[in-house]
């Protein structure tokens, strides 16, 4: 997920936030299962190893663990407590389990690692912070050759919650077919379309997201920021490639939102220091942040954002009839031509626009928004986001979401610019946090009771290093392209995604540096779907088939 001060920020340097592993065994001479042979029979036939109890010492309970991330030391003695507690957690061996699923006619059986990977200083040698992470290994397979995926989730400040219980991983969470929340409680299930019959997962929370803690909160500026988050996710990939020899494995990385912004910084970060990448996997992009902000003086970003608004208005049946009939790959077509042509240069003219010319284009885009020409015309053909979502549906007093624009809700303030709450957002966290809380304790085994920090709550602020201009990582996925001219990049693309529109995703890949014969390195797709395409039945089914073949692509000698 991307944080909305994030995505509409005036400058990224002022931007305002919303939003653990032992070392294996493996390297002592073979992987070694520390878990009891207690079998699960409430697994639903899973052989589910569970932990003995005296596997994990009881973590923090109460305020306790609270301090520990929220409240910055107030003495030497709070600071050795909480170094302390660190440690523990680091030294802590990660918990093992054995488990199966069918995928189509197969089945597979694979081992869940669990734990806590230390951050250390590179020249002290000092833990500075922990990252919690829930690797899937497939048994019987030779790892040394098996491709590894990395995934993690955006915000900035997220867990990576939604691609390993949404996506990638073996079980998920039981969502509608739409992706709506069923009544709770809700359930978990296993996962059809996981990736791991292709490859190995391991999902990782960057310091302050999940169960992910700095040592102490003083030390959480080495990690919150955009140079910084790259660092230290970079230091867990090369970590867990020497405490689980993999270095000779296909490597792979996944991002979703911000988390796309970290795995394109990553990608030229990691072939800087001989980690080439074989394959790039983004969902729901944000690149170059100039081209999807709304700011004064930014007008590529209202034009960018245009082709969403069109797609949203068409589903919530709010254009024109002869628009309403068309399917929404054509009525998106209409609108980029649109936008890129008369829509960009109405923009460009500013106050040397004629009066004629300035109706004209406030007519077209009331065509293609379904919003009144009056409220247009206020607006001065720039339409933020916020109103948008507000304006669209103010006749039904109702508002729709950021993340998802199919989702809508009751409007408690129709008179309002903003709504007090994103609709789709709402739907997916009261279903994805119970089900992780319960899933990590009771399949994985992993006793913590501190907080797990979902989507926001347990980060500072975020330091971007530009200061008159947009963050970007476009130099960084160049860079990766032209020292690695083998590596392959996929993007998916939502037409209900407000969050990262996906026109400002290609506007940004149109504009990338590359050897025109690497253009063929990249594929797109596009989904009838919002920010996280995968909870769509429909949607996922397509994903799965095109990341089937992009991964066989990517990874093939």
């Amino acid at each position: 997920m991307l944080s909305r001060s994030a995505a509409t920020g005036a400058t990224l340097a002022s931007v305002l936030v919303l939003a653990l592993i032992a070392p294996p065994l493996a390297a002592q001479g073979g992987r070694r299962d520390t878990t009891s042979r207690q079998r699960d029979t409430s697994s639903r036939g899973r052989d589910v190893m569970r932990p003995s109890p005296d596997t994990l010492r009881p973590a923090p309970r109460g305020r306790e663990a609270a301090i520990i991330l929220r409240d910055t030391a107030r003495s030497p003695e709070d600071s050795a407590r909480l170094a302390r507690e660190a440690a523990r957690m680091a030294d802590q061996p990660p918990v093992i389990t054995r488990h199966a699923i069918r995928v189509g006619t197969s089945q597979l059986r694979y081992t869940a690692t669990t734990g806590m990977m230390p951050i250390r200083n590179e020249t002290t040698g000092v833990t500075e912070g922990n990252m919690f992470y829930v690797a899937y290994t497939l048994d019987g397979a030779s790892h040394a050759a098996r491709p590894i995926t990395f995934v993690f989730n955006g915000g900035p400040g997220s867990s990576t919650i939604w691609l390993h219980m949404g996506a990638y991983g073996p079980r998920r969470v039981k969502l509608l077919s739409d992706g709506s929340a069923p009544p709770p409680p809700v359930t978990i299930e296993d996962n059809p379309y996981t990736l791991l019959d292709q490859t190995d997962l391991v999902f990782l929370d960057p310091v302050g997201t999940g169960y992910s803690r700095p040592v102490t909160q003083e030390l959480g500026r080495k990690f919150w920021g955009l140079d910084e988050d790259i660092a230290s996710v970079a230091e867990f990939i090369r970590l867990y490639l020497t405490r689980y020899e993999r270095w000779g494995s296909p490597k792979l990385i996944s991002g979703e939102s911000y988390g796309t912004t970290r795995a394109a910084g990553l990608s030229g970060y990691l072939v800087d220091r001989g980690i080439a990448l074989n394959g790039i996997i983004l969902i729901s992009s944000v690149l170059d942040f100039q081209a999807s902000s709304q700011i004064k003086g930014n007008d590529v970003g209202y034009i960018n954002f245009l082709p969403s608004y069109a797609a949203t208005a068409w589903y919530h049946k709010k254009l024109a009839p002869e628009l309403q009939s068309l399917s929404i790959e054509q009525v998106v077509a209409q609108a980029e031509r649109w936008t890129e042509t008369d829509y960009a240069q109405a923009l460009s003219k500013g106050a040397r626009l004629t009066a004629a010319e300035r109706q004209t284009a406030i007519d077209q885009m009331a065509r293609f928004t379904g919003l009144s020409k009056e409220f247009i015309d206020r607006s001065d053909l720039r339409v933020s986001l916020s109103r948008f979502d507000q304006e669209l549906l103010r006749d039904q007093k109702t508002m729709v979401g950021r993340l998802d624009s199919r989702f809508k809700a009751f409007d408690m303030d129709p008179a309002g610019e903003r709504g007090p709450f994103d609709p789709s957002e709402a739907s997916i966290r009261n279903t994805f946090t119970p089900v992780l809380n319960d899933y990590v304790r009771r399949e994985l085994g992993f006793r913590n009771e501190s907080i797990y920090y979902v989507l926001g709550g347990g980060i500072g602020q975020w330091h971007f290093p530009e200061t008159n201009s947009f963050a970007t990582v476009v130099p960084s996925l160049e860079r990766a392209f032209n020292k690695n001219p083998y590596m392959k990049l996929y993007v998916a693309e939502g037409y209900y995604d407000m969050a990262t529109p996906y026109f400002a995703v290609e506007y940004t890949l149109s504009h990338l540096v590359l050897d025109p014969k690497l253009r063929g390195n990249i594929t797109t797709g596009r989904f009838t779907a919002g920010h996280m395409m995968y909870i769509d039945e429909p949607s996922m089914q397509k994903l799965r088939g095109e990341l089937t073949k992009f991964i066989a692509d990517a990874v093939k000698r």
